[in-house]
This record gives structure tokens, sequence and C-alpha cells, in this order.
């Protein structure tokens, strides 16, 4: 019987992992304390193409699953922006 093949590389943001399933979008190593999600509300059509608008931001304990912060921004790059400097300060600690 053939063996599945796993996936042990991904795409990545600042050295980070970026994994998106769905409308959920996670950055960050889940081994480590916090991880960045990312989860996509509202989109909006961009010549075609839709696009995330309104994005629910949350820092989560990896090891409860507790939020730790959380806010809501406009696009995809303003919240993955804002949400990088909550994890940085959360895996400071």
């Amino acid at each position: 019987m053939a063996k599945a093949k796993t996936i042990t590389e991904f795409s990545t943001y600042c050295g980070k992992p970026l994994v998106k399933n769905g409308n959920i979008i996670c950055y960050g190593n889940p081994g480590r304390k916090a991880i960045l999600v990312l989860t996509v509300l509202t989109t909006k059509d961009f010549h075609g193409t839709e696009i995330p608008d309104m994005i629910f931001v949350q820092v989560q304990d990896t090891k409860s699953g507790e939020v730790l912060k959380q806010s809501e921004k406009y696009g995809l790059y303003e919240a993955l922006d804002f949400g990088k400097v909550w994890l940085e300060k959360e895996l400071k600690k």
C-alpha cells in the first residue's frame, strides 16, 4: 500500500507559517505559545476576484485555545500587520 504524502512546507510571511483553510487563516508556529487566527467575515469583488474585506483578528493560546486578544480590521494587509505585532508581543512574554 502506498504511503500518504505529508505536507511539510507551508507558505510563509516574515518567516512564520501561513496556512489557509476555508475562511480561516492561521499565522505562526503552532508549537509556540500563541498563534494568530484571522477569520474572513466578508469579501468584496475587485476586478472579478473576491478579496477579503472584514477580518476578525485573534491571538490564541496554542495549549488552551483561549483568546488572548481580538479585534476586527478591514483588509487582509491591515489585519495581518496589526495581528503580527500582537503575536510578537505575546511570544516575548
